[in-house]
């Protein structure tokens, strides 16, 4: 007995010194983001330039001071062309001065705004994905948020689509915010694209409008708060198949090829929508969802608020299909996260093992 005891005393030492020689969570340990602002509502304006994949967007962003009162405004805004930079007061816009590192905004707002006072702040932007040097993960393999795939055409056994991801921190790529999950906003999105294709974003459709010059410009709004990296675009020539839970659309955009068995792929998401809201005893919280899959996405499926992205593997032809559906558990988990995930979130990234 003494001789084990004196074995487990030396291996114990030896484990401390391992744990006091490796410092590598001092690093990787990211605690809460010091909240300074808080983000209330995003605005939107956004077309897109194919041949350069690139983003022209017009943001207002209405923000309001967490706690103490602030005169000033850092944004995430990674690699970017910032082009003005306003405060937005009765219909004026007000130029602010600001200083731009290629990733973070930072804005003196020329006032002292205290807790209970919201302002608006626009930026006139370009944004450049395909020009910004970002790694991924093991799990989401790059970080430039937003895709152009086969944005010329240039091949033909490729569609032409465009597909955002945002977790954790890319969102911020092709929209100046405060990326950070322990911020959340309501939103408006209006997207200008080619009359041709059809678009899809968090919240609700409300509107549509056909413009001159062969684009269309489709209004989506989120009238509940959620957090920035779940911020969703994706534009292309989709096929829109429609189902619906309790008076709530439920849609899912697939290539057209594969329209005939998109319920086949997806159409059990209904039910699982009434499985999960039962046993939650917390009903879908939001307003519709709908489900799009992407070429060449850089990770499985991603629950963007609303609107989940698939990569390519979720569309099966109808032979594939007889012998089961491969894709119904991915479908069944990123569904789950429209409440934990979206509507729970994380307040850091360090909460996540």
């Amino acid at each position: 007995m003494k001789h084990f005891l004196t074995i487990v005393f030396v291996l114990l030492i030896g484990v401390a010194q391992s744990q006091s020689n490796n410092d590598n969570w001092r690093t990787t340990y990211r605690v809460t983001s010091t909240k300074i602002n808080n983000l209330v509502h995003t605005k939107l304006n956004a077309s897109f330039n194919y041949a350069k994949s690139q983003l022209n967007g017009q943001v207002w962003i209405t923000l309001q001071p967490h706690f103490y009162a602030t005169d000033s405004l850092q944004l995430d805004a990674k690699g970017m062309d910032i082009k003005l930079v306003t405060l937005v007061q009765q219909e004026k816009n007000i130029p602010l001065k600001y200083t731009y590192n290629g990733k973070q905004l930072n804005i003196q707002l020329g006032k002292l705004y205290r807790s209970n006072e919201r302002y608006t702040v626009y930026i006139d932007y370009t944004a450049k994905p395909d020009e910004l040097n970002a790694s991924g993960s093991e799990a989401i393999k790059d970080a430039k948020g937003l895709y152009f795939i086969n944005p010329l055409g240039t091949d033909k056994e490729k569609p032409i689509q465009i597909w955002t991801q945002g977790e954790t921190e890319a969102t911020s790529v092709w929209i100046p915010t405060i990326d950070r999950p322990n911020q959340k906003c309501t939103q408006e999105f209006n997207l200008t694209v080619p009359a041709k294709y059809v678009s899809l974003s968090n919240g609700k459709l409300v509107s549509q409008q056909k413009n001159s010059n062969g684009t269309r410009t489709d209004k989506w709004v989120m009238d509940l708060p959620h957090a920035p990296y779940l911020f969703f675009m994706g534009v292309g020539d989709y096929a829109v198949v429609k189902d619906n839970y309790k008076g709530k659309e439920v849609s899912y955009y697939v290539e057209k090829p594969y329209e005939k068995v998109a319920r086949n792929i997806f159409g059990n998401t209904p039910e699982m929508m009434a499985f999960f809201s039962k046993k939650l005893e917390v009903e879908y919280p939001w307003a519709k969802y709908s489900q799009i899959v992407g070429r060449d996405f850089v990770s499985g499926a991603m629950e963007n608020t609303t609107a989940t992205l698939h990569q390519e593997q979720a569309q099966q032809d109808a032979r594939e299909l007889l012998d089961g559906n491969d894709w119904e558990t991915t479908i069944s988990h990123e569904l789950f996260h429209q409440w934990f995930g979206d509507y729970v979130t994380a307040d850091s990234w360090s909460n996540l093992t």
